[in-house]
C-alpha cells in the first residue's frame, strides 16, 4: 500500500504478538464505539483511508459491541479476540512507528477583551471555504483543505503571521480573550480547550476549521537556531524558551503559518474529553489520532511502546485505542498522537512524548479475508 508519504503493508499477527495484550483492560472503547456506531449511521460514514478499510467494515464491529458492557478486562479483551484480526503496520525499509500526545488545555479567558486579555479564540470565517479537486486552484497543493473565496475567486487564505497583525479585526470573529499569543498558539497545536471565565464558568472550544496552510513545528526551528537541545525538547522546555524571550514571540510563532478556527461546545460530562474528527467525544488514555488519509476513522489500534513508560506507572505503554481524531503533524501509517485528558496534569504528561512504537491495526475478520 502507498501513502501520502511512504509505502506500508499489512502484515497478519496473532493476539499473542501482542506484547502487554493481556494485561490491558479495553472495557472503556465500548462507549466511544457506541458513539461511533451512532454517528455513521445516523450522520454520515468515515471517510474511507488509503488503507481500504469503510465504515461497513467498521460497522460489524460495531454493531457485534451494541448493548456489551464488559464486566471484566478478560471479557472485554475476548470481544475483540473473538471479532477482530491483529495486522501489524510494517513501513518499508523497516523504519518504527512513533507516538506523541497531545491533551485539552484548560486556560484563563474572558468574554471582553481588556489589557489583561488581549489575545482571541477565532470562529470559522464566512470567507474561508472548503477546498477539494473540484475547487482547489491549481497553485495551491493539494493537502490545501480550505482557501479563501473573494469576488468569485479562490487564493491561499492568510497564514497566521497575518491574522496575528490584525486580519480579522472588526469581523465579531472572536469567541474569547486569553491573557497570552503563547496560550493561544499552544491550544491551537491541541486543537481544543477547556475555557475558565473569571466568574467560574467553564466553556469549551473545539476545532472547527484552519486557514489551509500546512504546520511547521516551532520546536524543530528553535532546534535548529541551537536554541534547545534535540534530546530533551518538550511542550515545556519550547513553552518555557517563549516566555523567556517575548520579544521574538511573534517571529517564531509565524513559523507555523497553520492557524486554527474553533467553534464553541457544551462540556457536557466534565469526564468526557472533547469532541473531535470523528464527531465523537475523545476518551482519555484510549483515544489516538491517526493520519485520516490513510486510516479510518473508529478502528481499533493496539500500540506498544518500550520506552514510553511515564503514561503507566514505569511500565512499557501496551493499550488498545481507537482511531478518533487526526491532525496536521500527524503524517504516516505507523503515527499516531494519544490523547492523554484535560486540564494541567494531562498535558504534563503529554508534553514529554516522543516515542517509537509498534501499531497493530484491529480488523473485524470479515474484511480481514482481504488482507491475508
Amino acid at each position: 500500500m502507498t501513502s501520502s508519504s511512504q509505502e506500508f503493508r499489512l502484515e497478519p499477527a496473532t493476539f499473542a504478538d501482542l506484547k502487554g495484550w493481556e494485561e490491558d483492560d479495553p472495557s472503556s472503547l465500548f462507549r466511544a464505539m457506541k458513539d461511533c456506531r451512532t454517528h455513521i449511521r445516523s450522520v454520515k460514514p468515515y471517510r474511507t483511508g488509503a488503507a481500504g478499510l469503510t465504515a461497513d467494515d467498521l460497522l460489524t464491529l460495531l454493531d457485534a459491541a451494541e448493548g456489551r458492557e464488559p464486566h471484566s478486562a478478560t471479557e472485554a479483551r475476548a470481544f475483540f479476540e473473538e471479532h477482530c484480526q491483529p495486522f501489524f503496520i510494517r513501513r518499508d525499509g523497516g523504519a518504527t512507528g512513533f507516538v506523541t500526545a497531545f491533551f485539552e488545555p484548560e486556560i484563563e479567558v474572558s468574554a471582553t477583551q481588556d489589557e489583561t486579555y488581549r489575545y482571541p479564540f477565532y470562529r470559522r470565517p464566512d470567507d474561508l471555504v472548503d477546498l477539494d479537486d473540484s475547487n482547489r486552484p491549481g497553485e495551491l497543493d493539494p493537502s490545501y483543505m480550505f482557501g479563501r473565496l473573494r469576488d468569485g475567486v479562490i487564493a491561499a487564505y492568510p497564514d497566521r503571521g497575518e491574522i496575528d497583525r490584525g486580519y480579522l479585526d472588526g469581523r465579531g470573529l472572536e469567541i474569547a480573550w486569553a491573557k497570552s499569543r503563547v496560550d493561544i498558539f499552544f491550544v491551537h497545536v491541541q486543537g481544543a480547550a477547556r475555557l475558565r471565565y473569571p466568574d467560574g464558568r467553564m466553556g469549551r472550544i473545539t476545532y472547527a476549521a484552519k486557514a489551509g496552510h500546512p504546520f511547521s513545528a516551532v520546536g524543530r526551528l528553535l532546534i535548529e537556531r541551537g536554541e534547545l537541545d534535540r534530546a530533551t525538547i518538550s511542550m515545556q522546555t519550547i513553552r518555557d524558551w517563549l516566555y523567556a524571550h517575548p520579544g521574538q514571540v511573534d517571529e517564531v510563532l509565524s513559523h507555523n503559518r497553520s492557524y486554527i478556527f474553533f467553534r464553541e461546545a457544551d462540556v457536557g460530562d466534565p469526564a468526557l474529553g472533547p469532541i473531535a474528527a470523528a464527531k465523537v467525544p475523545l476518551v482519555a488514555g484510549r483515544s489516538l489520532a491517526v493520519d485520516r488519509l490513510i486510516h479510518t476513522f473508529g478502528f481499533p489500534f493496539f500500540i506498544r511502546s518500550e520506552s514510553l513508560t511515564h503514561l503507566d506507572g514505569g511500565k512499557p505503554f501496551a493499550r488498545l485505542m481507537l482511531a478518533l481524531d487526526t491532525g496536521s503533524a500527524i503524517v504516516g501509517p505507523a503515527r499516531g498522537d494519544i490523547f492523554t485528558g484535560s486540564g494541567y496534569d494531562a498535558g504534563e504528561l503529554a508534553g514529554t512524548v516522543r516515542n517509537d512504537a509498534d501499531f497493530y491495526i484491529l480488523i473485524p475478520k470479515a474484511a480481514a479475508q482481504r488482507f491475508g
